[in-house]
């Protein structure tokens, strides 16, 4: 499952190299990463302080259109 966080400013520099190694995920601006949840569990576990934006599970939709749908 793809988890959106953001990872408090004194933290990152630890979670950017935890999450190197851990997660196949995408660092986006502001210090936010999209991971999952086994990058959630070890960012816990080396007490990184994070703030959970968003969890889903699929891709985005737009209102009205199908999963995989052209608009």
């Amino acid at each position: 499952m793809a988890v959106v966080v953001q990872i408090l400013a004194a933290d990152d520099a630890k979670a950017w190299s935890l999450l190197q190694r851990h997660s196949p995920g995408m660092a986006l601006p502001d210090r936010t990463y999209v991971v999952d949840d086994d990058a959630i569990k070890a960012l816990r576990e080396a007490g990184v302080r994070f703030t959970e934006v968003s969890r889903g599970t699929g891709r985005p939709r737009v209102q009205g259109a199908l999963a995989g749908e052209r608009v």
